[in-house]
């Protein structure tokens, strides 16, 4: 087996269509089939089934998947141990940022970064952080900064860089608005407007109302924070913001429970070796600890 194919596999899988694994690995489609094909050889079994453009793992792909995903993340660590040794800070850095930290917390540390390492190639990828989460356990990035998991993983190190506070908050013309003292029970009457029910500011917002044996009644998702403001501010219902994206269009509901708080920082896979780039961006990240 070689790190082409290998390399080929994984990325079929990821992307279910060996077409936008071409497009994906800047490889012709004949180029794809063609190593794993070999790969199927090499192992004597078939590893995708092919039912019209559907592409499924077969057993035999299923077990082979975790083993090369390790394998590759071996190689790729061999060689960013080797450069390391080198000391210097060029390359390419992987990163992927949830659409807040982008927009409202990441950009002065990037212009220091883009600053005073100009060789650096910086892939940085705007995610939802559960899908960054997901995406640093696969191995496809280095550094991941989003909204930390509720609930620990052994595999990941994380490590809190800045604390959000959130606060219930209604447009200037919802009922809501007008009361001085309002409880989770009766803002549970009312419709809500929240992420998407995967994502962990909604578990943080579900725990919450749990903890006093209730529900919120939510009738609408977005995963975009200020589409959701902008929901918010047209009397679309309730809803969960930062401190930071509370402007004047907005009532910030006074209720008589503690403000919620959301970490953001940064993960890494426990079991890979950083790049000098990323060990460089970590090092700016906690300069700007708050």
């Amino acid at each position: 087996m070689d790190n082409a194919s290998l390399t080929a596999f994984v990325t079929v899988t990821d992307c279910q269509s060996f077409s936008e694994a071409a497009d994906r690995l800047y490889l012709t489609q004949s180029a794809i089939s063609k190593r794993i094909a070999l790969l199927e050889s090499q192992l004597n079994c078939r590893l995708f089934d092919r039912i019209g453009r559907h592409v499924m793992l077969t057993d035999a792909g299923r077990h082979l998947l975790p083993k090369a995903r390790e394998i590759l993340l071996a190689i790729k660590d061999a060689e960013r141990l080797v450069s390391n040794l080198r000391g210097s800070v060029n390359g390419r850095l992987c990163v992927a940022a949830s659409h807040h930290i982008s927009l409202h917390r990441l950009p002065p540390v990037l212009k220091h970064y883009v600053a005073k390492f100009p060789e650096v190639e910086l892939d940085l990828r705007f995610d939802e952080s559960e899908l960054a989460y997901e995406s640093v356990l696969r191995g496809d990035i280095e550094l991941a900064l989003i909204t930390l998991a509720p609930e620990h993983d052994a595999r990941i190190i994380s490590q809190v860089i800045w604390q959000d506070r959130l606060f219930y908050v209604a447009s200037q013309q919802h009922v809501l608005a007008k009361e001085s003292r309002l409880t989770l029970d009766r803002l549970s009457q009312y419709p809500a407007i929240l992420p998407r029910s995967n994502t962990f500011t909604h578990q943080l917002v579900l725990k919450q109302f749990s903890e006093h044996n209730l529900e919120p009644s939510v009738h609408m998702s977005t995963n975009y924070l200020d589409t959701l403001r902008m929901m918010v501010s047209i009397g679309l219902g309730w809803s969960l913001l930062p401190e930071t994206m509370i402007d004047d269009t907005l009532v910030r509901l006074q209720l008589n429970v503690e403000p919620v708080e959301r970490p953001l920082g940064y993960i890494y896979h426990r079991n890979r070796t950083l790049s000098n780039a990323a060990l460089e961006m970590i090092q700016l990240l906690e300069q700007a600890r708050s």
